[in-house]
């Protein structure tokens, strides 16, 4: 390989169709002169286009198609021909220079064409150079060198991610990968599953246990997930009444009235609640707006009076002890009471974090957009951040993301786009260059990503993520289906047929 071109942040290089280098790939320009170093990516590639090229390739296949010819050449002059025809143009991004064999930021430095040795840097090379850091290791899969790639947990701790992809690409698998690792590590982690798709994660493919089983919390909105309302506090309630059943002011005054008196009583239950609502002395239309609300708090049956078999997420952290996984399964809930759930639960988790009740949490959270009032997005990634809540977003959709939320995520894990306003909508928010991103994220296969951010030292690397020992949930359930291909498994203590 041969320099052929810099300009601004942009090298070109020359390379003959043998050297094997392609999109994604680092390469290592070393001045030996100089005694310098600089790291560039290939984000793009194509041929040698110079129109003398052009013309003799026209020249050849009109001579083939006109005529038979007997070729003799001795001195192989065809062949260097055709090998240069063959050349390739990368097209590749600085990402920095090493010095004392660190690798920083710096764009100014030019090396030279004559002198300078261009070879292709593998990830480990690479990662010597960046200084990364962290210890607990999570396998991702293998890189584009073949090597095997790892991101640190400790670059997920208290930070901001985003897995994002078309349908169908393996966004939710890269999920369950890094749940997974975080619970052996002891971290707790909650999880919005909006598909059914995290159930088999404390199972082998074979159907038997795996490390995590003991882990694994699988919770029902309705069913083993219910509060007390003393549990949830007037705070949690104020919030579900204003942000999702659209309670009006009025009504929500005389609400907190209610409440106060039911406390100074010491009767906060459901029972009590609906019992002083009819026979509170207000304005009917008042009186109507919170009796439509309590029958849908009701109907919801996402409270309970029971404070005994009613859900305390301090309880849920003592009974595991050393990290876990709690699926919260949203799948079979109707919108409101699935956006309900969702209110009171981030609510209280974020109470129980500021009395230091419960550690930080590991929030990932399976189409947000669908359940997540729009104030969230905000609350999420600056105040429940600092409390302790760490949030992954899981969409396909990466346009219902707000832009602010995108310049603050701190990791990126991009799949497989062809969408241009998908494209521009990332490019737009990350770190790394537009070029990068629109070359290389249309050109990845299923179950391949480019990670993005602090989990590798803003250096784009493309992985293709390994394959899990762990049932996978939540396939389409297609009308053809084999049926060699039945087999039981068993999911939140209940036993399902696949056929």
């Amino acid at each position: 390989m041969r320099i052929l071109e810099k300009s601004g942040n942009e090298i070109l290089l020359l390379a003959l169709p043998n050297e094997e280098v392609s999109r994604g790939d680092y390469v290592l320009i070393e001045d030996g002169i100089q005694d310098m170093k600089m790291v560039v990516q290939v984000y793009d590639e194509s041929y040698l286009d110079w129109p003398e090229l052009v013309n003799d390739m026209v020249r050849d296949e009109i001579l083939n198609t006109s005529a038979k010819r007997i070729e003799h050449d001795p001195l192989e002059i065809k062949t260097i021909a055709y090998l240069i025809r063959d050349m390739k143009l990368l097209r590749c991004k600085i990402r920095g220079v090493v010095e004392r064999d660190s690798l920083i930021s710096n764009l100014s430095w030019l090396p030279s064409r004559v002198t300078s040795k261009v070879k292709k840097l593998s990830i480990a090379e690479l990662f010597s150079l960046a200084k990364r850091d962290g210890t607990r290791m999570i396998p991702m899969g293998i890189a584009n060198s073949g090597e095997g790639f790892h991101i640190c947990a400790e670059s997920l701790d208290g930070k901001l991610n985003i897995i994002t992809g078309k349908k169908g690409t393996g966004k939710s698998h890269l999920a369950k990968l890094i749940v997974s690792r975080l619970a052996e590590y002891g971290a707790y982690t909650i999880i919005f599953d909006l598909n059914d798709e995290y159930g088999g994660i404390g199972w082998s493919k074979d159907g038997t246990p795996n490390s995590i089983h003991d882990k694994v919390l699988c919770l029902v909105p309705g069913h083993s997930l219910r509060f007390a309302l003393d549990y949830i506090g007037l705070s949690g309630m104020v919030n579900m009444l204003q942000h999702t059943l659209d309670i009006p002011g009025a009504s929500l005054r005389e609400f907190i009235r209610i409440w106060e008196l039911l406390r100074t009583q010491g009767s906060i239950s459901m029972s009590s609640l609906g019992d002083t609502i009819q026979k509170w002395r207000c304005n009917e239309l008042i009186k109507d707006a919170l009796f439509s609300r309590y029958h849908t708090m009701l109907s919801s049956n996402l409270f309970s009076d029971d404070c005994e078999s009613s859900t305390k997420f301090e309880e849920l952290s003592s009974r595991l002890k050393e990290g876990g996984v709690i699926i919260i399964s949203l799948s079979r809930l109707q919108p409101l009471v699935r956006k309900m759930s969702v209110e009171v639960v981030l609510s209280k988790i974020v109470e129980l974090l500021g009395r230091g009740k419960i550690p930080p949490i590991f929030l990932f959270a399976e189409e947000a957009h669908l359940y997540l009032r729009d104030t969230y997005w905000d609350d999420l990634v600056t105040r429940m951040r600092h409390f302790g809540v760490f949030t992954t977003f899981i969409t396909n959709q990466p346009d219902v993301i707000k832009d602010c939320i995108y310049r603050q995520a701190d990791n990126i894990f991009i799949f497989n786009f062809t969408n241009d306003a998908d494209l521009e909508s990332l490019s737009r928010a990350s770190a790394t260059d537009s070029d990068t991103i629109k070359s290389i994220a249309k050109t990845l296969p299923p179950r391949v990503c480019m990670v993005l951010g602090k989990a590798v030292n803003d250096l784009p690397i493309i992985v293709a993520v390994r394959p899990a020992d762990m049932l996978t949930l939540g396939e389409t359930n297609l009308f053809f289906k084999d049926e060699e291909d039945g087999m039981k498994v068993k999911v939140c203590g209940s036993i399902s047929t696949k056929v």
